[in-house]
């Protein structure tokens, strides 16, 4: 491999800047610093009502002023990362980005209240035009506008420039690292030296955690909400709701260092397979895993055993963690029972279309800090012999990591990173 393609003729892509917020902070300096300390940012619901509901915790982002729907607050989240990632990467000028957007979003709809007020003032039942709604609800035009036909998208490619089309796009939990994989793939195609990928989700709401609820898949430890995420732990009973935004800017190795930019972190490879097997449960012989983490290494042109270092999906649910341990250990082999695991969901939640993003920025930081954030709330599940950094977070050389995603729907996504190339 040259310093500017990769082994297969391949211009090399990198990382030139990250942003990032989650239910612990706002930016990538003071995630880390919560993170590596082990903090969890998972809490009791205030922002509304939960009486009834099974599960009242979420990793809610409390500390912004509030929005009137989840689809505010998710363009919001994404709005926040991307500045971050803009700034530190300093690509382009202010407004003007070279290169198009990939962004992650939640299925965005009307939350209940916007539903219920335009169902009552335009006759509940009764057959309703798109003239009765715009006449019975005066903000619904405005709901319409900004929500609805990707417009997340296309207020972010607004604000910050972005080249083309934008992308929104919705795989699951997968999204976040699917938008990453489209963005490394243009610029594999020389369709661009630069992407701006972001993954964001402020979904929480009280239908999505019935929905969620109908389907067993959310802890209900609202007693003591900190310690509800248990990814891998025998007492895993679901994972945890929560919201933010991570967000890459990716760039051509030839292209960032023409310009003179900081390097943090190479692309290396993707990986993803789909098993359409089940709505919501994973193929139990585990092969789409296995192919979506097999490709992923292949794509980078390196071999299991040269992995330090994996980032879980690890969502707390007994299904997923017993499903990525069959699929790590498989193509990692016996290996892996040495290979440090850990799963940033233990603290901040599961961030659903977020999570992809927000993961690949964590496993950049901790490339960049040779230091691996903690799982906790551990209790060591025989059937899952992982090291999965329990508690503490721990300093390690770490040169090749994994970060993974796999959503309902069987859609996986692996993503490989490492350090700047020689």
């Amino acid at each position: 491999m040259s310093s500017t393609k990769d082994s297969m003729g391949r211009p090399v892509v990198v990382v030139t800047g990250m942003g990032v917020i989650t239910s612990l902070a706002a930016g990538k300096t003071d995630n880390w610093a919560k993170l590596t300390a082990g903090e969890s940012g998972i809490r009791a619901i205030t922002r509304f009502a939960t009486d009834g509901l099974k599960t009242k915790i979420a990793g809610t982002i409390d500390f912004l002023p509030p929005q009137p729907s989840s689809a505010a607050l998710s363009e919001s989240f994404a709005d926040l990362a991307a500045t971050e990632a803009i700034a530190e990467s300093g690509v382009g000028s202010q407004g003007d980005f070279p290169g198009p957007l990939f962004v992650a979003v939640p299925p965005i709809e009307m939350d209940w209240s916007q539903r219920l007020e335009v169902g009552i003032k335009s006759g509940a039942n009764d057959k309703v035009t798109y003239d009765d709604l715009l006449r019975a609800s005066p903000q619904f035009p405005a709901y319409h506008r900004r929500f609805l036909f990707r417009s997340v998208a296309e207020n972010i490619a607004e604000k910050f420039g972005t080249k083309g089309s934008p992308i929104s796009l919705s795989t699951a939990c997968a999204s976040g690292a699917t938008a990453i994989q489209l963005g490394v793939e243009a610029i594999r195609r020389g369709e661009t030296d630069a992407a701006l990928c972001i993954g964001t989700d402020g979904s929480i709401n009280a239908e999505a955690l019935i929905r969620f609820s109908l389907l067993s898949a959310l802890s209900t430890n609202n007693e003591v909400p900190s310690a509800a995420a248990r990814p891998f732990s025998k007492n895993r009973d679901g994972f945890v709701m929560a919201e933010g935004a991570g967000a890459l800017v990716l760039e051509s190795y030839e292209s960032a260092k023409a310009r003179g930019a900081k390097i943090l972190g190479v692309m290396q490879g993707c990986g993803e397979m789909t098993d359409a097997f089940h709505r919501t449960r994973s193929s139990p012989d585990g092969k789409p895993i296995i192919g979506c983490i097999r490709n992923a290494l292949k794509d980078a042109g390196i071999e299991p055993d040269q992995i330090d270092y994996v980032n879980a999906h690890g969502t707390s649910t007994p299904e997923n963690d017993k499903m990525e341990y069959l699929g790590v250990s498989t193509v990692i082999g016996e290996r892996m029972k040495n290979v440090p695991i850990s799963s940033n969901k233990s603290m901040i939640g599961h961030t659903l279309s977020a999570a992809g993003a927000i993961e690949a920025v964590v496993t950049f930081m901790t490339l960049q800090n040779q230091r691996i954030p903690p799982t906790i709330n551990y209790n060591p599940d025989p059937a899952i012999p992982l090291d999965v950094v329990p508690e503490k977070a721990r300093d390690a050389r770490v040169t090749h990591a994994i970060s993974n995603s796999f959503g309902f729907g069987g859609q996986n996504v692996s993503l490989v990173m490492g350090l700047e190339p020689a």
